[in-house]
């Protein structure tokens, strides 16, 4: 029998590729279940195959487990700690009592126990050795074969029993496969799930616009050139921003090819999908203007607080640089990690005269100067109270026709306005009462309500109808808090 079972586990693991130890298991648990089944269903059997002879021993054996403690199950799988000790005076709880029982033949279990047990354990040795060949290979492009179709779904065949899906989510448009077809993808994960553990593909997220660029373009695998960032709206337009390491090198050249050749071959595996190069740059201005091609900028705004940029364009260029259903500027607000806002020249200037003008009142009204001098603070870029109070004097006396004299008196007036406008603000917030409402939204304190009513936000319908941003303007709350207490102050509207 001995030699019968090193010449089983030889040809299984043959076949199969797995290791010979996951064969002696499977051969070691058959054994053992048939012979619960030859001697009492009550039992706990081990069996111990010599993995150099191919002899092996049957033990019956009975868990070890303190005097005081229930027995929950089989009471004969069990030994309590007075009687194990009899036995073996060094043996201790959880520990396993044995005595070798007589072993059945090899070829006397039953063979369709053994067959499933062999058949399960070769199973799960095959998926492990899937996840161990494909999890270094996540983030890569892998080619396979149409296999079936499944509500959408792409199944594709990899090779070696080895499954992959691509959901009809991350497909490109509305391209479709027939059975057979060899299909590229991004390989974005290895899963385990009740059948075993399955590959998850993409052909619509951003890496795989960037690996297919790896591929075409030898210059970026030589690291010659950088991806830097990328954006995509499936199946109709990309952007994708590139620098160059060598100063020699055209990024934008390379990347497009002769005559077009490596773009065009990109475009041709996403399904003529349109791909703009962009020329990335460390300033985040002319990132923007770079990414708004084909548009042409002719002034920017930046709020670097809000992490904004005003873009205007000449009024005839607007609808090119929106795009068709916004498309362009959701591109590069994409691409470049900015919130842009795009507007004609005229439309900006307006905008300009209005916030300019604003600040200009703010000026006479607080430092009670006259509307020449705060037009001059506003033109040299002073928007608020707190600059001109606490810019360096060095750099107001920069300004033409200003002496010492003149800084230190609006320095001074512009702290005195604060003081004031502090002590108001105080007084309205110990005034205010907020609403029962918005007293009892669930994470609302007194403090912040009261805060909240001095700033004009009495209601719940107020506090809904502020942004994030609005309300983090007005009190101090950690972002996530914000956001979360505006969405139940709006839960009524989705009620």
């Amino acid at each position: 029998m001995s030699k019968e079972v090193l010449s089983v586990v030889e040809i299984m693991s043959n076949e199969k590729g797995v290791d010979e130890e996951i064969i002696f298991d499977a051969i070691e648990t058959a054994l053992a279940m048939a012979t619960v089944k030859n001697y009492d269903d009550k039992y706990d059997v081990r069996v111990e195959i010599n993995r150099h002879t191919g002899d092996y021993k049957t033990f019956r054996r009975w868990l070890v487990i303190e005097d005081d403690v229930a027995i929950e199950g089989e009471p004969e799988m069990f030994l309590r700690m007075m009687d194990a000790t009899d036995i073996d005076p060094h043996i201790q709880p959880d520990e396993y009592i044995e005595e070798e029982i007589e072993s059945i033949e090899f070829g006397r279990i039953g063979a369709q126990t053994a067959k499933q047990i062999i058949i399960q354990k070769v199973r799960e040795a095959e998926r492990r050795k899937m996840v161990e060949d494909y999890q270094p290979r996540v983030g890569e492009i892998l080619t396979g074969q149409v296999k079936r179709i499944d509500r959408g779904d792409v199944i594709l065949d990899m090779g070696d029993n080895v499954d992959a899906i691509i959901p009809r989510s991350e497909l490109v448009g509305r391209e479709t496969f027939r059975m057979g077809d060899r299909v590229r993808a991004f390989l974005q994960a290895v899963d385990f799930r009740p059948r075993g553990p399955q590959l998850f593909m993409s052909r619509a997220c951003k890496e795989m616009l960037i690996e297919l660029f790896k591929i075409e373009v030898p210059e970026i695998g030589d690291d010659l050139i950088d991806v830097m960032a990328a954006a995509r709206d499936v199946g109709f337009r990309a952007k994708i921003a590139v620098r160059a390491n060598d100063p020699r090198l055209d990024p934008i050249g390379a990347c497009v090819g002769m005559r077009g050749g490596r773009v065009q071959a990109v475009t041709n595996e996403l399904n003529g999908e349109r791909i703009d190069i962009i020329q990335w740059d460390a300033n985040d201005a002319q990132f923007v203007i770079n990414a708004m091609a084909p548009a042409e900028i002719t002034s920017i705004m930046v709020d670097e607080d809000r992490h904004e940029m005003d873009l205007a364009v000449e009024d005839e260029q607007l609808s090119l640089a929106i795009g068709k259903g916004g498309q362009n500027i959701r591109l590069a607000s994409e691409l470049t990690g900015w919130e842009l806002n795009v507007m004609s020249k005229t439309a900006m200037q307006e905008k300009h005269n209005t916030e300019a003008s604003k600040q200009i009142d703010l000026f006479v009204a607080h430092l009670e100067v006259d509307e020449e001098l705060a037009e001059v603070l506003v033109n040299e870029g002073f928007t608020t109270l707190e600059e001109v109070a606490y810019v360096p004097t060095a750099e107001m006396l920069e300004i033409d026709g200003f002496d010492e004299d003149l800084v230190n008196e609006l320095k001074q007036r512009a702290k005195d306005a604060l003081l004031t406008l502090a002590i108001v603000n105080e007084e309205k917030t110990a005034l205010a009462e907020p609403a029962d409402d918005l007293l009892a939204l669930e994470g609302m304190t007194v403090d912040l309500a009261k805060t909240l009513a001095g700033q004009g936000v009495v209601t719940q319908e107020d506090l809904a109808e502020l942004g994030t941003d609005e309300l983090l303007e007005l009190v101090s709350l950690p972002e996530q808090a914000a956001a979360e207490l505006i969405m139940k102050a709006r839960a009524p509207w989705f009620e």
